[in-house]
């Protein structure tokens, strides 16, 4: 069997593509061929040779390339890469951060950026124990046990205190590795017990708008790379136009025909987690008082 036979295959199993599903990426060839841009240095692990690398292309295109189902911020050419390899590469990205801890009266200051040019800056007590800001409004901290009530609808209470727990930004309380950080994930679940897509969203939250020392975002990556289903997808962009290589989480059974699977982009160079499609974390740093950018 020759590629030819082996690209016939392929397409007599899945269907061809509609041309106006096919047009767009038509374009942007056509269009860079024009600009004559450079071929990319490198490209995310290929795990077949040419020709099944070039009938999975043809298999991508046809059965995932309607990409408007995916959804924005993925491109044509998906499913290239492995994502136990991508989630692995970027544990190792994680573990060579500085692990240098923040001081406990610092704060995590997050930037992220929206496709619709929206941008949310926050800062985050690091401790948990000072008052922080998301935008302009107040975060109250919480202090032996108790925390001020900002932003009441019963101006009276405005100001008064109520019983809380500190959420300190920075987590050093959670595992350092796979195996435990699976059960913790388990244990702290999001979402239906089980729900891999729900886990998918709680993976976020913690790489997001938390701090985690390098071996417990190591391990959260690697835990991350044992969930069955996860699907890589190349040519992705983050809310911020980004490129990247993309991890997708199975929409659960049942779901809606346009439920959206939960996508994280990381840097296909750096290995870095990026954002999502529809969100980017660009910039992410600790500064001493709230309001203050790096």
């Amino acid at each position: 069997m020759d590629d030819l036979d082996l690209i016939r295959e392929r397409a007599d199993a899945v269907g061809l593509a509609a041309a106006e599903d096919l047009a767009p990426a038509r374009e942007r060839l056509l269009a860079a061929a024009r600009a004559g841009r450079p071929r990319r240095a490198r490209r995310w692990f290929w795990t077949a040779g040419a020709a099944a690398g070039l009938a999975a292309g043809i298999t991508a295109v046809v059965a995932l390339a309607p990409a408007g189902e995916t959804g924005a911020g993925v491109g044509v050419g998906v499913a290239q890469a492995d994502p136990v390899r991508v989630l692995t590469e970027a544990a190792a990205a994680a573990l060579g951060e500085p692990g240098t801890p923040p001081r406990p009266d610092q704060f995590l200051y997050v930037k992220t950026e929206f496709p619709d040019h929206h941008v949310r800056e926050v800062w985050l007590s690091v401790d948990g124990t000072r008052d922080g800001l998301i935008d302009d409004t107040k975060v109250p901290g919480c202090r032996d046990g108790k925390a001020p009530i900002y932003g009441a609808n019963d101006p009276s209470k405005e100001g008064t205190l109520e019983d809380c727990r500190p959420s300190p930004a920075y987590r050093t309380d959670l595992p350092t590795t796979a195996d435990a950080m699976s059960a913790y994930l388990d244990d702290h679940h999001s979402g239906e017990k089980g729900d891999v897509n729900a886990l998918g969203k709680d993976v976020i939250t913690l790489a997001y708008e938390q701090a985690l020392p390098p071996a417990s975002a190591a391990a959260l990556f690697e835990a991350a790379a044992k969930v069955p289903g996860l699907t890589a997808l190349d040519h992705v962009t983050d809310g911020a136009g980004r490129p990247g290589v993309g991890i997708t989480w199975p929409v659960p059974p049942g779901s809606s025909p346009r439920a959206q699977p939960e996508l994280l982009v990381f840097d296909a160079t750096t290995h870095r987690f990026l954002g999502t499609r529809g969100s980017a974390v660009t910039a992410k740093a600790f500064v001493d008082q709230a309001g203050q950018r790096p």
